[in-house]
């Protein structure tokens, strides 16, 4: 069952399974501990490692705000197209 993780659960479960590692458990044990496969907690640590909670919080509402603009810019560039052919009287 997938399930959406908030970056600021995802890093709270990577300092849990950081505690398990140092530990001297493997990562095995570490990904049990924390509920998640290997594969999303070596992707969590790739994208998230060494952030604090409010970086990450930050980092995510400047992906939504680029997502937002590079929508804004190729609607733009549509228009521009279009009004180009229209002036051009290429129906």
């Amino acid at each position: 069952m997938a399930r959406n993780h908030k970056p600021e659960e995802i890093i709270g479960k990577l300092r849990e399974a950081e505690i398990v590692l140092a530990q001297g458990g493997t990562v095995a044990d570490a990904c049990r501990r924390i509920g998640v496969t290997e594969q999303s907690y070596y992707r969590w640590r790739k994208e998230y490692g060494g952030l604090k909670m409010d970086q990450a919080r930050r980092m995510k509402e400047l992906e939504k705000e680029n997502a937002r603009l590079r929508r804004a810019v190729s609607d733009l560039t549509l228009d521009k197209l279009i009004l180009q052919e229209a002036a051009r009287g290429n129906f």
